[in-house]
């Protein structure tokens, strides 16, 4: 089987010792193309982040950086701005044709929470080698908001995927003309490109923005937070907006996007020279977004949004990013949104579930 793994393989990969729990894992965890981690009872608070190196352990790295310790099992307060690393339940025994990539859940990129998995020897976040045997790490820097953290929560997620199953764009054409990808012409380049919507129908919000000053968020309280205490309204009659460097936003896509059962999807920074600002965080889309959803017209990206160095003006229409499309290995037996807890399928601009939805 070449692409990614759907989440009976993952079942497999279990059994086999391939993916090991420490509490065993658990069925919610597994998702249609992606296993959620769960964080362990003790974060290191460090000096900064850091990547472990070739031949060097996460342990050793600690060694040097570790500034103290926080016991999580009563749940314990992970401070904005700064950086933690926290060892997860879940370890890897992973077989030589088999390579993984992590990414934030979508609730945690809502947050603006940096949250990106580190390994034993590993070069780059969030990519793990074929063959990988080891523990695993989340390094953790809430960037706008306070969290209140306990063991067990699920912020990052894992695929597996064996071989490279990358849709060239001329594959992309053909898939999009017997099954849309997209509610209107599909700019296909180097992957799926997505625009901004600065003009929703009948009204002017078109984002929300992060307040400063903000008290903590429980992740554990669904539906619990009155966003006016968080997120200051962004609106606009004109369809343009300036973007603040250092605020963070979130936006939505003005395509509706489709995942086709038999597909998965990664969003990937677009190009630098379109923009001071950066639109990736949760990245996962999972086989069955979007797939008869509103009467099968697709469901929106939300875009997490944070301006660099300068302000920047950002219009409707504009390109912000690009999805990459991946053949699955087999179709999931569960879809996106079919009969599982999903929380995005059919959305438009929305905040994390930790939140009220606005009157």
């Amino acid at each position: 089987m070449t692409g990614v793994l759907p989440s009976q393989a993952i079942e497999k990969m279990i059994e086999r010792g391939e993916i090991i729990g420490s509490p065993p894992v658990e069925a919610a965890q597994i998702q249609p193309a992606s296993l959620d981690m769960r964080l362990g009872r003790v974060a290191y608070r460090v000096r900064a982040s850091f990547l472990v190196g070739e031949g060097q352990s996460v342990v050793e790295r600690l060694r040097k950086f570790e500034m103290h310790r926080i016991d999580l099992s009563d749940g314990a307060v992970l401070e904005k701005g700064c950086v933690y690393v926290v060892p997860l339940m879940e370890e890897l025994a992973l077989p030589d044709d088999v390579s993984a990539v992590a990414n934030a859940k979508s609730s945690t990129g809502r947050l603006d929470l940096l949250t990106r998995t580190i390994t034993d020897g590993g070069a780059e976040f969030d990519r793990i080698k074929p063959g990988y045997c080891g523990p695993l790490y989340a390094e953790i820097c809430p960037r706008s908001f306070s969290v209140l953290v306990r063991p067990g929560m699920r912020l990052n997620q894992i695929r597996f995927r064996t071989g490279q199953a990358v849709l060239s764009d001329g594959e992309l054409n053909t898939l999009h003309a017997h099954s849309p990808l997209v509610d209107g012409p599909a700019l296909i380049q180097d992957g799926l490109g997505f625009s901004v919507d600065l003009q929703l129908p009948g009204s002017d919000l078109v984002g929300y923005r992060a307040k400063p000053h903000t008290g903590l968020i429980d992740l554990d309280r669904i539906g619990e937070y009155d966003p006016r205490d968080y997120w200051e309204e962004v609106r606009t009659t004109d369809g343009r907006i300036i973007l603040d460097p250092g605020a963070f936003y979130i936006l939505v896509s003005r395509e509706a996007v489709h995942i086709p059962p038999e597909y998965a999807a990664e969003m990937a920074p677009y190009l630098a020279m379109v923009g001071e600002f950066r639109v990736h965080y949760a990245g996962f889309f999972d086989p069955g977004f979007g797939h008869d959803a509103a009467g099968g017209a697709g469901s929106r990206g939300v875009l997490e949004v944070r301006c660099h160095e300068a302000p920047f003006v950002l219009e409707h229409g504009q390109i912000v990013g690009r999805l990459v499309y991946e053949k699955m290995a087999q179709v999931p037996e569960q879809l996106y949104g079919a009969g599982i807890a999903s929380n995005y399928q059919g959305q438009g601009l929305k905040l994390s579930k930790h939140f009220k939805t606005p009157s």
